[in-house]
Protein backbone atom coordinates (compact mmCIF):
# COMPACT_ATOMS: atom_id res chain seq x y z
CA UNK A 1 0.00 0.00 0.00
CA UNK A 2 1.14 3.50 -1.11
CA UNK A 3 2.50 5.67 2.16
CA UNK A 4 1.30 8.98 -0.25
CA UNK A 5 3.89 10.60 -2.52
CA UNK A 6 6.72 9.10 -3.91
CA UNK A 7 10.17 10.40 -2.67
CA UNK A 8 11.70 11.52 -6.01
CA UNK A 9 8.09 13.62 -7.13
CA UNK A 10 8.88 15.27 -2.92
CA UNK A 11 11.73 15.79 -3.35
CA UNK A 12 11.67 17.73 -7.00
CA UNK A 13 8.39 19.74 -5.65
CA UNK A 14 10.68 20.86 -2.74
CA UNK A 15 12.89 21.90 -4.80
CA UNK A 16 10.63 23.95 -7.21
CA UNK A 17 8.68 25.56 -3.88
CA UNK A 18 12.44 26.62 -3.06
CA UNK A 19 13.02 28.21 -6.37
CA UNK A 20 10.24 29.97 -6.42
CA UNK A 21 10.24 31.45 -2.57
CA UNK A 22 13.90 32.41 -2.79
CA UNK A 23 13.14 34.24 -6.29
CA UNK A 24 10.60 35.84 -4.47
CA UNK A 25 12.06 36.99 -1.93
CA UNK A 26 15.24 38.46 -3.91
CA UNK A 27 12.38 40.25 -5.59
CA UNK A 28 10.75 41.58 -2.89
CA UNK A 29 14.14 43.08 -0.88
CA UNK A 30 15.28 44.62 -4.27
CA UNK A 31 11.92 46.53 -4.99
CA UNK A 32 11.59 47.11 -1.55
CA UNK A 33 14.62 48.66 -1.21
CA UNK A 34 14.73 50.10 -5.18
CA UNK A 35 11.77 51.70 -5.04
CA UNK A 36 10.32 52.59 -1.61
CA UNK A 37 13.46 54.40 -0.85
CA UNK A 38 14.13 55.43 -4.63
CA UNK A 39 17.69 53.79 -4.98
CA UNK A 40 16.68 52.27 -8.16
CA UNK A 41 16.48 55.45 -10.18
CA UNK A 42 18.78 58.22 -10.73
CA UNK A 43 17.90 61.94 -10.05
CA UNK A 44 20.15 64.55 -10.77
CA UNK A 45 23.20 62.52 -9.96
CA UNK A 46 24.34 59.77 -8.66
CA UNK A 47 23.96 59.17 -5.09
CA UNK A 48 25.20 56.99 -2.49
CA UNK A 49 22.03 55.08 -2.15
CA UNK A 50 22.38 54.37 -5.79
CA UNK A 51 25.75 52.72 -5.42
CA UNK A 52 24.68 50.31 -2.51
CA UNK A 53 21.40 49.54 -3.86
CA UNK A 54 23.27 48.28 -7.52
CA UNK A 55 26.37 46.70 -5.46
CA UNK A 56 23.60 45.10 -3.27
CA UNK A 57 21.22 43.98 -6.28
CA UNK A 58 24.38 42.40 -8.42
CA UNK A 59 25.86 40.55 -5.12
CA UNK A 60 22.35 39.19 -3.91
CA UNK A 61 21.32 38.39 -7.75
CA UNK A 62 24.95 36.13 -8.10
CA UNK A 63 24.10 34.88 -4.70
CA UNK A 64 20.68 33.48 -5.78
CA UNK A 65 22.05 31.81 -8.80
CA UNK A 66 24.58 30.02 -6.86
CA UNK A 67 21.96 29.01 -4.40
CA UNK A 68 19.89 28.01 -7.74
CA UNK A 69 23.39 26.24 -9.01
CA UNK A 70 23.47 24.22 -5.95
CA UNK A 71 20.27 23.41 -5.42
CA UNK A 72 19.33 22.13 -8.76
CA UNK A 73 23.06 20.28 -9.57
CA UNK A 74 22.33 17.66 -6.58
CA UNK A 75 20.68 14.26 -8.42
CA UNK A 76 17.10 13.41 -6.93
CA UNK A 77 17.17 10.84 -3.84
CA UNK A 78 16.09 7.63 -4.78
CA UNK A 79 15.60 5.34 -1.66
CA UNK A 80 14.66 1.57 -2.86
Amino acid sequence: MSNGIEPEVRDFLKRILQTVSMGMLFLLVNMTFGLYFNWAFYEQKVTLGNIIYYCFFLSSFTGLLYYYYRLWKQRLSRRD
